[in-house]
């Protein structure tokens, strides 16, 4: 079986972070695109800590496709400096894994 990735990205807000999962979606780069509202940033940006709300993703993808997923992301993203990372999976529901495999494109 493919070994499979979570990607955690931060938006702006839900508009962008669903317009960024539906395009990953549409291009079969993702299974999956969970939106988290709500969160709170603080972080250091330009000398300056920042205190924003923000949105939360957290997408489900092979772990051959994460760096296009990835590529993609920041090319549809407004921010400079995108927050976007990969977590390996390293174990979890066989069937549920398979789906992603099933749902993203490449070979199983």
């Amino acid at each position: 079986m493919a070994k499979i990735m979570t990607l955690y990205m931060t938006a702006a807000n839900e508009d962008e972070a669903a317009r960024i999962v539906s395009a990953l979606l549409d291009e079969r780069l993702i299974a999956c695109g969970n939106i988290l509202p709500g969160i709170r940033s603080l972080y250091r940006w330009e000398g300056k800590v920042a205190n924003d709300a923000e949105v939360a993703v957290i997408m489900k993808t092979r772990a051959e496709l994460a760096d296009a997923a990835i590529a993609r992301i920041v090319a549809l993203h407004s921010y400079d400096t995108p927050c976007v990372t990969a977590w390996p999976v390293t174990s979890g529901h066989a069937d549920y894994l398979g789906w992603v495999v099933d749902e993203t494109v490449g070979e199983g």
